[in-house]
């Protein structure tokens, strides 16, 4: 039970870190143009997200995919903005459906993306073959799963807040945070390393 914990609470730490606020981002980008009566779709949203982050720590554990460590960092802001944009353009339509492939195919891509991301700090925590290192990724995995749903709680919650005691519209309140979230993205993609070649 202690070995659970202790790979359980780092996934907690890993998506509530404050110095790799990009994770966090990402997940108010996400949550944004919901309210709480969507959160069936917003459970698988941030669902495919960890299945996504950890089928890719197991392909990196395994040395099935190994990627440069620059483009890692630099498409995990891209995908952000991505995100960011689509929910910019699309504020206040009414489409249930419409774009539900392309959102979830962001949210997988960007947990294979923050996955191999973190891969390298996951390998180095864990000695051992590959196959011992599965269990203590599963725990892992909860750990970020966890996380994540505390950070769509509290999204949720804000929203709520923002929408009932302060008036904005859904409409307001996704233009409003999708352009804030785009102003802090930017400044990532433009300082990335990958430039400096």
């Amino acid at each position: 039970m202690s070995q659970f914990w202790i790979y359980f609470q780092i996934g907690l730490k890993h998506v509530l870190d404050i110095n790799a606020y990009d994770h966090v981002l990402f997940l108010i980008a996400l949550t944004v143009p919901y309210l709480f009566k969507d959160w069936k779709r917003i459970f698988v949203l941030v669902s495919i997200f960890t299945i996504g982050h950890t089928l890719a720590l197991i392909l990196s554990v395994f040395g099935v995919i190994k990627m440069n460590v620059n483009l890692v960092e630099f498409l995990i802001p891209i995908t952000i903005l991505i995100t960011a944009l689509y929910h910019l353009f699309t504020a206040g339509k009414n489409s249930k459906n419409d774009g539900a492939n392309l959102v979830f195919f962001i949210t997988l891509f960007f947990g294979i993306i923050h996955g191999l991301g973190f891969s390298n700090y996951f390998k180095t925590i864990l000695g051992g073959s590959a196959t011992s290192k599965l269990l203590p990724l599963g725990e892992f995995a909860l750990g970020i799963e966890a996380a994540q749903l505390v950070v769509v709680f509290v999204v949720l919650v804000i929203s709520y807040i923002v929408q009932t005691v302060f008036r904005f519209s859904k409409r307001d309140w996704a233009l409003v945070m999708s352009a804030f979230i785009i102003g802090v993205v930017i400044p990532m993609i433009i300082e990335s390393p990958i430039w400096n070649r």
